[in-house]
């Protein structure tokens, strides 16, 4: 009889762990029991395969980086701006790692023609207005050309590439994005400037010596002919007055900012922070 209640109390505890196991996964959010999905082709702009190689390199860069990357095409956004449709998507998913949600979604809408680029908690650090601005400049071109495929590649490295350089604590930025003409410009100018200054100097060098029967004179009295030129008639003409008039500069008070550069924020519906933009391909 004693054994006989061991075993029942034992049967009687597997099946209590049994059924509260149940009840704490049930209670856990979808996104710690299952994988968020980081491409979501609503508008199947994707054959299956290049969104199997999309969704890994989603999926791997948002790993590797704390910050999801998500990108969403849908047919109609159904009357909902891009800004709105694309902040709720991404807040009514559970996107975002960590305690500010940090993360990058890509919305295109195929009705409207329309790209929106949603940045939450990290994701408004790392892409600023005008990082949002270049990143758009590489992959809209392939939109519009129907290479949905290259274009999500793209911004997907971009990205990964601009979380990367707001981790060294200077983000890309105004003055600062990849590839920025200036200085290149600048280099060049001054390359091109010396090439051309050794050029000139060698040829006047090489005229210079061929010139050996003309030689400098002290004054210029030596290059005149006395008498040459006799004046008959001479007087003063006032031509015009020159006056130079220059406006005080005015200070916009609509510009706050300056070119200081960085990202402006709205708040969702569900009270995120959210920065973004978007354009039409």
């Amino acid at each position: 009889m004693r054994i006989f209640n061991k075993k029942a109390a034992g049967k009687l505890l597997t099946l209590l762990l049994g059924v509260l196991s149940v009840f704490i996964i049930s209670a856990l959010p979808a996104s710690a029991t299952e994988e968020l999905l980081r491409i979501v082709d609503m508008a199947d702009l994707l054959s299956d395969g290049e969104e199997a190689d999309l969704k890994d390199l989603l999926d791997e860069i948002s790993r590797r980086q704390q910050v999801d990357i998500v990108v969403v095409t849908v047919d109609s956004m159904e009357g909902e701006s891009a800004e709105v449709y694309a902040d709720d998507f991404y807040d009514y998913n559970g996107y975002g790692f960590g305690d500010g949600r940090d993360g990058i979604l890509l919305l295109v809408s195929m009705e409207e023609r329309e790209w929106y680029i949603s940045t939450t908690g990290y994701g408004i650090t790392a892409i600023t207005d005008a990082g949002r601005e270049y990143i758009s400049e590489t992959f809209v071109a392939d939109l519009s050309e129907g290479d949905y495929a290259g274009a999500f590649t793209s911004f997907a490295n971009l990205c990964d590439d601009f979380i990367t350089q707001a981790k060294t604590g200077e983000p890309y930025d105004v003055g600062n994005l990849p590839g920025d003409m200036a200085g290149f410009l600048v280099g060049s100018f001054a390359i091109s400037f010396a090439i051309a200054f050794i050029i000139a100097l060698t040829a006047t060098g090489i005229m210079r010596g061929q010139l050996k029967t003309v030689h400098s004179r002290p004054v210029a009295d030596t290059y005149m002919k006395w008498d040459s030129m006799q004046l008959t008639k001479k007087n003063d003409l006032y031509l015009y007055r020159n006056i130079d008039r220059r406006k005080k500069p005015e200070k916009d008070s609509s510009d706050s900012s300056g070119s200081s550069g960085g990202s402006t924020t709205h708040t969702s519906s569900s009270g995120t922070t959210h920065g973004g933009g978007g354009g039409k391909f």
